[in-house]
């Protein structure tokens, strides 16, 4: 897997660009001279684990015949200064799953515990750091 970072020649702009010209747009706050004209890097982490998780979930639901018309994610992660270091990490991360369709309650958590505790690289990578939780609503 390879990822290309290439500045877009002002402030803090970046554009993040994978092997297939998939492209996401990176950006640092205002308060160090960013225009907030995309992700933060720590909200990267965040978008990572909902979306990676997202795929899971709706491979999950559909090898199990589920028909989902719609599915959202909100992720929500707690920071904390990590004492000695210049940096914060996330001390906990909970993912809230909206989804909606022809959908069987005990399917849907069955799926979300797996992506969540198995398959999600993303939240793997991240859970001996952050207390990773979720819960969804069908709608």
């Amino acid at each position: 897997m390879k990822i290309d970072i290439n500045w877009l020649g002002k402030n803090f702009h970046f554009e993040a660009e994978n092997d297939t010209k998939g492209k996401i747009r990176i950006d640092g706050n205002n308060e160090i001279g960013g225009l907030e004209g995309g992700l933060a890097p720590m909200q990267l982490l965040l978008a990572g684990v909902g979306g990676c998780s997202a795929i899971d979930v709706l491979h999950i639901l559909e090898k199990q015949q589920q028909e989902v018309d719609s599915l959202k994610v909100e992720v929500d992660g707690d920071r904390q200064e990590v004492e000695g270091a210049s940096h914060t990490e996330y001390r906990s991360i909970h993912l809230h799953f909206i989804l909606s369709g022809k959908l069987n309650a005990k399917k849907v958590e069955r799926a979300l515990k797996l992506s969540i505790t198995k398959y999600c690289s993303a939240s793997k990578a991240l859970e001996k750091g952050s207390d990773i939780t979720y819960d969804y609503k069908i709608i």
